[in-house]
């Protein structure tokens, strides 16, 4: 029985060392670094992994092109004619060789970074359809970094960092001046210095670097360039990953590609390759993940100007400075309350409107300037006529005229300039109305970009915060004192948060939209807005800290409204242009009234002249007396219509029901803004009480989230609570920071009410303001 089991073992393991499959794998790079061997290492062993005991695999000697496209083409033939089954590509200049081979004797597989510059290569590929080829790549292109790095910042000359071997192996500079041929830009390629060159004398011409290459350098060199780069101050670029921002780049596009991710595709691709299928239809498996990362000790290093609009957007690696230094070219509200007023397209055109008003009164005053007009004609008479016309009718003749009309008073005339120059005021106050609204939202625009500002900001610590308590839970998970629910849940809050963000910052972006129309500027404009709040000196300048006090005493506020109401009869444009309207009705009707018993006068004079007579009847006859070559006229005309169908009364009774039209509007419109002062008056009591809770909301809500989360680090509340905390928290924040600004906005609400702007009037005419309103509110019973 025991030889039996023995035969049957030691057959087994005959078939088992008979079906056990060998397979060699040829590797083909471009260099080899420490690094690179270490990671080829890793390759090696989830091969191994994959295939399972059942396969024998082996590894050729990685052959190096060292950036030789004839090199590499060399190395790619001699795995062809060798044993290897399985032909592994890594690096730019082996891929871009085997992009353009048209045949692959062997299973290929194409690993790594792939220009799509150089090779045609889109999202929508799912296989290669070529038969022995698949791709496990992560495509890049130096023209899409460079559009990404433009958009950070606007440099006028790039400097390119390649290696001296792309230059001459790839067309790189034929790529690059197709791209920079129509931009108002300039690029320079620098090759990577050998060893004992000084990189810095390339850069004194640029003022942005790009780093095209360098990927293969060892530590010690790359951050040698680095450092070169920033201490010349230059913001800068890498093709690479995020590593590379670490080392002191300023920013990238690139994610570090997970390569297990990618040597476990590779493995599987080996293990169907081996299996029977063909490269061909395996997946092609991309990495086109995009994730502009910016390094924050780097700006702050170079002085780079980062906008709160990259928050959201862009993820922040290093030190972050929370004391960015003001920007000089940040607008200020009364800044652009000034451009606004002289650039915004909407006022302009109202403008027009009081051109063309003006105009109708040029139109109006004319019709008593002289009108003079002059005439010359030439007249063939039938010779027979003009024979037996004693020179009356000459046969040729040639005449000219001149004709002089003034008007010396007319009452429609006159009623049409006084009627006219009541509109040219009553437009003039519709333009100062669409003033007063352009200020209005201007105000309302820039405070409302400070809210959402600040909620940017807010959401992007309640992300770290999310951050912190993940960390927290993981750890709580490791040692076992929670569960794995936990992980999930800040997790799920994690990705919520960054939602929050990003439509915090796309909030953001809209209002800058806002800004940039009400200045009459191209949504592309980029702009960045100075901070305020009431406590700021502008607003201690311009009295609102007075006009605060007056608000929050409750005995004050309906005297103080009743002021504001009274303000409102004589500054508001809307009542001054319906009272203009009102005037000029009254002089129409008075036209149609008394002034249709005025004549009109006129005085009309003509000088005529014969200038030729000939032919035929041209001489008077002999004895007859001579008529003058010239003759003038003089009159006077005075009419007086007696009697027009009946049209004058049907016109005054048309006036009479325009005039109580406008009455009615009138009352409505003055009804609208007390209500309006009213209602304001109230909302910013609100505002009042909002601001002064809010402070100590956030300081308890702060509080209690430090207290929540040590206590769940200890594990002694749950992780509802802690989000709750977290929650409370965020919203505390953001209603104290909208606090101030929406008292600011309700104030100016106010004063577009009662129609006068603080920080549009000067400091006297404010504490005239003020005086007034003091001096009401003391005589005020």
């Amino acid at each position: 029985m025991k030889k039996i089991v023995v035969f049957f073992l030691f057959f087994t393991c005959i078939l088992f060392s008979q079906s056990k499959k060998e397979v060699i794998v040829g590797i083909l790079a471009d260099n080899s670094t420490s690094e690179t061997n270490i990671l080829l290492e890793e390759l090696k062993t989830e091969v191994k992994s994959v295939l399972g005991a059942n396969v024998e695999v082996s590894f050729t000697k990685q052959l190096d092109n060292n950036f030789s496209l004839n090199t590499a083409k060399t190395n790619y033939q001699t795995l062809v004619d060798s044993n290897a089954d399985v032909i592994l590509s890594f690096g730019t200049i082996n891929n871009i060789m085997l992009y353009n081979e048209k045949v692959y004797p062997k299973p290929t597989i194409v690993f790594g970074s792939i220009n799509n510059d150089f090779m045609d290569l889109t999202e929508k590929i799912n296989k290669t359809e070529v038969n022995n080829l698949s791709y496990v790549i992560a495509p890049f292109s130096y023209k899409d970094d460079i559009e990404i790095f433009n958009s950070l910042f606007e440099f006028k000359k790039l400097g390119i960092i390649v290696e001296e071997h792309v230059i001459n192996e790839l067309p790189i500079k034929d790529l690059l001046d197709t791209y920079f041929l129509n931009k108002n830009q300039e690029y320079k390629l620098i090759p990577i210095p050998k060893e004992g060159e000084d990189l810095t004398y390339s850069l004194d011409d640029v003022d942005a670097v790009y780093f095209a290459g360098g990927n293969y350098l060892e530590e010690n060199k790359i951050n040698a360039l680095i450092k070169s780069v920033n201490t010349k101050k230059l913001p800068s670029f890498t093709a690479f990953g995020i590593k590379n921002v670490e080392r002191g780049i300023l920013a990238t596009n690139h994610t570090d590609s997970n390569l297990s991710s990618f040597f476990r595709r590779i493995a599987l691709n080996i293990e169907s390759i081996v299996d029977g299928k063909n490269a061909s239809d395996l997946p092609v498996f991309k990495n086109y993940e995009k994730k502009l990362t910016i390094n924050y000790a780097t700006a702050t290093e170079i002085n780079f100007p980062l906008r709160y609009s990259l928050i959201a957007r862009v993820n922040f690696i290093g030190e972050k400075n929370d004391d960015l230094k003001d920007d000089t070219s940040k607008m200020s509200l009364l800044e652009m309350l000034e451009v606004v007023l002289d650039e915004n397209l909407s006022l302009k055109a109202e403008k027009k409107n009081l051109d063309l008003v003006d105009q109708d009164v040029k139109s109006s005053k004319s019709n008593y300037l002289p009108d003079l007009s002059v005439s010359a004609g030439g007249v063939y008479i039938d010779p027979k006529i003009a024979e037996i016309s004693a020179g009356e009718s000459p046969e040729f003749s040639t005449s000219g005229a001149a004709v002089l009309n003034q008007l010396i008073y007319s009452e429609s005339a006159s009623a049409n300039i006084d009627i006219q120059k009541e509109l040219q005021k009553s437009q003039k106050e519709i333009y100062n109305s669409s003033q007063l609204d352009a200020v209005l939202n201007t105000s309302i625009a820039y405070f409302n970009t400070l809210i959402l500002k600040t909620n940017t900001q807010i959401q992007n610590q309640n992300l770290q915060i999310t951050k912190q308590n993940l960390d927290f839970a993981e750890q709580n998970f490791r040692i076992g004192s929670s569960g794995k629910a936990d992980v999930l849940r800040f997790r799920s809050q994690l990705a919520q948060n960054t939602q929050n963000l990003i439509e915090a910052n796309n909030d953001l972006e809209q209002s800058f939209n806002t800004i940039n129309e009400l200045l009459g500027q191209s949504m592309n404009t980029k702009i960045d807005i100075q901070d305020l709040n009431i406590s700021d000196d502008i607003f201690e300048k311009y009295n609102y800290n007075e006009f605060f006090e007056l608000l929050d005493y409750p005995n004050l506020k309906q005297k103080f409204v009743d002021f504001l109401v009274e303000e409102t009869k004589n500054n508001a444009p809307e009542l001054k242009s319906i009272n203009y309207n009102l005037n000029a009705l009254k002089r129409n009707y008075k036209l149609y009234d008394k002034g249709r018993y005025i004549p009109t006068v006129s005085l009309q004079g003509q000088y005529s002249l014969a200038m030729s007579q000939s032919g035929a009847g041209s001489s008077y006859p002999v004895g007859a007396p001579n008529i003058p070559d010239g003759t003038y006229n003089v009159g006077l005309n005075v009419s007086l219509p007696i009697f027009k169908q009946n049209l004058n009364n049907i016109n005054r009774q048309t006036v009479k029901i325009q005039e109580d039209q406008l009455l009615i509007e009138q009352e409505n419109t003055y009804l609208n803004l007390e209500k309006n002062i009213h209602d304001i008056v109230l909302d910013l009591i609100n505002q009042i009480a909002n601001i002064e809770i809010s402070k100590v909301s956030e300081e308890n809500a702060k509080q209690s989230l430090d207290l929540t989360q040590n206590a769940y680090k200890n594990g002694a509340v749950s992780v509802i609570e802690l989000i709750d905390a977290q929650t409370n928290y965020i919203q505390a924040q953001l209603s104290k920071s909208s606090a101030n600004y929406n008292f600011l906005i309700t104030s100016m609400q106010l004063e577009r009410a009662f129609g006068y702007f603080f920080l549009m009037n000067n400091d006297v005419d404010n504490q005239a303001f003020f005086q007034r309103a003091k001096q009401y509110i003391l005589n005020k019973n």
